[in-house]
């Protein structure tokens, strides 16, 4: 079963969280926005394994927290320096949480700051007094929560003091921001700058010179960690003495895109926004939700601004009518007092009684003046000034339909302008929503021939809402959605629109554009680094086989090996991994490169096969392990993705039909879709998306003659 969820933020006890502000991202469990009562704009949806093509309502909740514990329980922390914590939640699979500093969300400069990961940065001087309190807050039941304690004490007699007094420092994504430090106690006043600990920094984190000069990434980076997963995080600049490596300094550094903020009328889109009542109340909790008003489009001489349901509808409990703000709720202090009020809503799927195919969409209707008509998307253009992307609009029209390999790219309010390649189509994906912001019964629903674009850092919660467009021409391809620790998952805009034609005229919406100006390329993905999420590198790793993988490879090769050696543009045979599923073992047939793929077995002895291209000449026969490796890796990885012919495609999507909705009624499966295969470049495969650390049901390698591929990630979640 998979789960969804959505950007959101917490008012705690009054407190709106001043050391974050306007977000603390985290996620919840239930409806495909959220399901939990903390601060920030996240939506969990859960995929669960049922092979119906019909939604199913219930009134199930998620499972009651039971404790919170902290690891570390306590700890002793020299001046200026940092401790990671990470916090236990029991009985609930959502391990997000709050920190505190002594009951202050963030910390604050004089008992220390946390950051979004739980890495707390000790102040500069001893406090009084000199132990402190740090409290991680279940953003799946507020009113759970666990503590550590961290006592403060004098290191050594050389200190370091970077000069900023507010944390987190705000960089813009594009943006740069200057790092002065002071070093005392020594005549070497010479630092070393790191980020996350890296020296330098990293294209994921930004970059950081040695005189100071972070660089921050095009997009946020986004967590995998358990407490802070699939949400836009944050990262720590830190300072190290030269002539002490025990003195540093630190500083929590937020880079922020431009989506996120509120913009005059007429605003752009791929912004924050969202409906006006989508918050909840718990006490003195309040928890507000929000998402991405992802484009602009036309249907019968209007205007209107394309969403998601859960962003714009509050996942089927919102009336027409109801008031569309920008920026959303969440990135507002949970209140509308100063939001754009930009459309009303006028339709949405259904998402729990729509017919297939489902789709998480919904339509707003701009007010006069309130939303720029040509429907610009910020960062989306086609040129660049300096070193920032302009502004563009998609190319008008239908949009067109995915394909395997297709580079595309998105903007949206959690990690603003971000690139990738399309690895799967036709993925069929089992959804659970929750009705409310953390709030509300749930139920369930299955998506079909759904988008699946790889890569940390595509999207985050929050980032629900977007249009996804083609990276060369800007054309409409996806709406996404939902996605996990590794992948996202987008509507293909055929289906949205279609399930959004006038009810009574059947006229589809089509996108707004500049006519004028024709398709154009998306130039934010071609600048150069830092960017964290620039596309996917498209070399796969190839898996080194362990001992047991390649005695089965190899009883496998050998009693076949006559008939491998004949088959023609064979000119060597090993033994090794698969890389459409590193577990297995595989038989590796070494051949000239441009050999038609079907001329070779996909199985050998119940083995899988992995096609070894190369401009070559191998020795002739049976390799042993040492050396298939060795002419393995002289032949380079597998691209991780590679385009396929539109008859495999085929041959793949007719294979889905007849296995698809019983391979997803498997226990750890949680999507199966079409991709093209790693053991045989230019062949498609049948791509199952399994759910990491969970126990599963046995995937055969290979059905009706289609390769299967597995692919581990974490619970896809509404984002």
């Amino acid at each position: 079963m998979i789960k969804i969820i959505k950007r959101q933020r917490l008012n705690i006890m009054g407190k709106t969280g001043s050391a974050f502000p306007g977000d603390l991202f985290q996620r919840r469990t239930g409806r495909p926005r959220a399901v939990l009562a903390l601060a920030g704009m996240a939506v969990s949806f859960l995929l669960a394994a049922c092979g119906s093509n019909k939604a199913s309502t219930g009134n199930t909740n998620p499972p009651p927290v039971t404790n919170v514990t902290l690891s570390p329980s306590s700890a002793t922390v020299n001046t200026g320096a940092t401790r990671q914590f990470t916090a236990s939640v029991s009985g609930s699979t959502d391990q997000s949480v709050v920190w505190e500093v002594d009951g202050t969300v963030g910390g604050n400069f004089v008992r220390g700051w946390i950051s979004r990961g739980g890495v707390y940065i000790a102040p500069n001087t001893v406090p009084n007094p000199p132990t402190v309190t740090i409290t991680a807050i279940s953003m799946a039941d507020a009113s759970k929560t666990g503590s550590a304690t961290v006592t403060i004490q004098t290191g050594s007699a050389v200190s370091v003091a970077i000069s900023e007094t507010v944390s987190p420092v705000i960089v813009p994504t594009f943006g740069s921001h200057t790092f002065t430090a002071t070093v005392a106690g020594n005549s070497n006043t010479a630092v070393t700058w790191m980020v996350n600990t890296v020296v330098g920094g990293t294209a994921v984190t930004g970059t950081i010179s040695g005189a100071g000069v972070y660089s921050a990434p095009h997009s946020a980076p986004v967590s995998t960690a358990a407490n802070n997963d699939g949400q836009a995080t944050d990262v720590i600049i830190t300072a190290r003495s030269q002539a002490d490596a025990t003195a540093s300094d630190s500083v929590v550094v937020l880079a922020v895109p431009p989506q996120q903020g509120r913009y005059s009328e007429p605003i752009p889109l791929g912004t924050s926004g969202g409906n006006s009542h989508d918050r909840s109340s718990s006490g003195a909790n309040t928890l507000c939700c929000g998402g991405t008003l992802g484009a602009l489009v036309s249907r019968g001489g209007k205007l209107y601004i394309l969403s998601n349901n859960h962003v714009l509808a509050r996942t089927d409990i919102a009336s027409i009518g109801d008031t569309i703000v920008q920026p959303a709720l969440v990135d507002n202090d949970c209140t509308v007092s100063g939001a754009n009020v930009v459309a009303t809503l006028a339709q949405f799927f259904n998402l729990e009684t729509g017919t297939s195919p489902h789709v998480d969409a919904g339509l707003a209707e701009i007010q006069p003046g309130a939303a720029d008509p040509l429907g610009t998307i910020v960062q989306l253009g086609g040129t660049t000034n300096g070193d920032q992307p302009t502004d563009g609009t998609p190319n008008p029209g239908p949009g067109v339909a995915p394909t395997i390999g297709q580079a595309v790219a998105k903007s949206g309010s959690a990690t603003g302008l971000t690139c990738g390649v399309i690895l799967a189509i036709n993925l069929s994906v089992s959804v659970e929503y929750q009705k409310g912001c953390g709030t509300g019964s749930t139920f369930t629903t299955v998506f079909q021939n759904q988008i699946d674009i790889p890569g940390v850092g595509f999207s985050a919660s929050g980032d629900s809402g977007s249009l996804i467009v083609t990276q060369n021409t800007a054309d409409p391809v996806g709406l996404l959605f939902g996605g996990s620790d590794s992948d996202t998952v987008a509507n293909p805009v055929a289906n949205v629109l279609s399930q959004l034609a006038d009810p009574v005229t059947k006229e589809v919406p089509v996108f707004a554009g500049d006519t004028a100006a024709g398709p154009h390329p998306v130039a934010a993905c071609s600048l150069p680094l830092p960017q964290a999420a620039a596309g996917l590198s498209l070399t796969a790793e190839v898996s080194e086989a362990t001992a047991g993988l390649v005695r089965r490879a190899t009883s496998a090769r050998d009693a076949h090996l006559s008939e491998l050696l004949a088959l023609a543009g064979v000119q060597a045979v090993g033994v090794g991994a698969s890389c459409d599923n590193p577990q297995e073992p595989a038989v590796l047939l070494f051949v000239k490169r441009g050999q038609p793929k079907h001329a070779f077995p996909s199985l050998v002895g119940g083995v899988r096969t992995r096609i070894v291209e190369g401009s070559f000449e191998v020795p002739a026969g049976p390799l042993s392990a040492a050396s298939s490796t060795a002419w393995d890796h002289e032949a380079g990885a597998p691209l991780f993705i590679q385009a396929v012919e539109p008859a495999e495609v085929e041959r793949a999507r007719a294979v889905h039909a007849v296995h698809g909705d019983e391979l997803l009624t498997r226990r750890g499966v949680q999507g199966v879709g079409v991709a093209s295969s790693l053991d045989s470049p230019g062949e498609a495969a049948l791509v199952i998306f399994v759910i990491r650390g969970m126990k599963r049901d046995p995937i055969p390698p290979v059905i009706d003659g289609l390769r299967t591929r597995i692919r581990e990630t974490d619970r896809f979640r509404a984002r």
